[in-house]
């Protein structure tokens, strides 16, 4: 999956979204704008940071980096999702709050509602662009949210959470329009605000356990040994240890008993004829530490 091709389309939808938000809101007054204004400002900063962390992560290993820097990707997925979810949130629920305590009016309805319609439209447009990338690549959006690709999970939460964000906003100021009562603008800024702070919390969760070390899946783990356990000098597999250092990089480490009676040199091919055969099945093993034993 392209996966910079989703980021950078939604890194210019939110600058447009951007723009065209904080225009109306500071004309018309409407914290439930301003809502989608802020969201759409550290929307553009956090998938910035995304493909900061797509670079970064391709840099070739080195003496204090041996297995590469593939983590990248799961710290600025975390730092973005912080910027993105948890921030954005609490600064949407603080100006959504002080709207509920001493609201104030909220004027040019019609062009207020068409910028969140707006809003609504181009982060269906980015969910479109994540789909068609995903059945490009033969993936579901089941898988995605299964996988470990925390920074297209991010994009793909941002661009959902926005369009629920925008029926919110839209919802809470046509009913100032029909009552007016400027409070409810303020009520509609603070669901979006607990919405984002929600999301923010989940992936969090996510991108700590990727960051501390996890394994790769049951399911992903049996298949592998499946592998091994093919090869006719493999008694079984004592040990077997995994890491994820990047969403397309895998970290394995073995403890394989062999039969008895090989030679040094039936050792050495066995060793490399398992290591072929698990990379040639899974692609994403980078890194196969095997220690024989008979």
């Amino acid at each position: 999956m392209r996966s910079e091709l989703v980021i950078w389309v939604t890194i210019f939808l939110n600058a447009a979204l951007f723009v065209a938000n904080i225009f109306v809101a500071d004309l018309s007054g409407s914290h439930a704008v301003l809502s989608q204004a802020v969201y759409s400002l550290t929307d553009l900063i956090g998938s910035v940071l995304l493909i900061w962390g797509s670079f970064a992560s391709q840099r070739p290993a080195d003496y204090d980096h041996p297995f590469g820097h593939g983590k990248e990707r799961f710290f600025w997925s975390f730092t973005s999702t912080l910027v993105t979810f948890t921030v954005a949130g609490l600064l949407v629920l603080s100006a959504g709050i002080g709207q509920i305590l001493d609201p104030q009016p909220v004027e040019y309805i019609g062009e207020a509602l068409f910028v969140v319609g707006l809003t609504l439209a181009l982060s269906a447009i980015g969910i479109w662009v994540t789909i068609r990338e995903l059945r490009r690549s033969r993936e579901t959006i089941q898988t995605l949210i299964e996988s470990s690709h925390q920074g297209l999970k991010t994009i793909f939460y941002q661009d959902v959470v926005s369009i629920f964000g925008s029926i919110v906003a839209f919802g809470g100021i046509l009913v100032v329009y029909r009552t007016g009562d400027f409070a409810v603008d303020g009520v509609a800024a603070s669901v979006v605000g607990v919405l984002l702070i929600v999301t923010g919390l989940v992936l969090a969760a996510e991108s700590r356990e990727l960051l501390v070390g996890k394994s790769i899946s049951p399911e992903d783990a049996r298949a592998v040994l499946a592998v091994i356990e093919r090869n006719p000098h493999v008694r079984r597999v004592r040990t077997f240890q995994s890491m994820m250092l990047g969403p397309d990089d895998v970290l394995i480490a073995l403890r394989v008993n062999l039969q008895d009676g090989l030679n040094t040199d039936q050792v050495e091919t066995t060793i490399d004829a398992i290591s072929l055969a698990v990379k040639a099945a899974f692609p994403v093993v980078r890194h196969l530490v095997i220690e024989p034993e008979s």
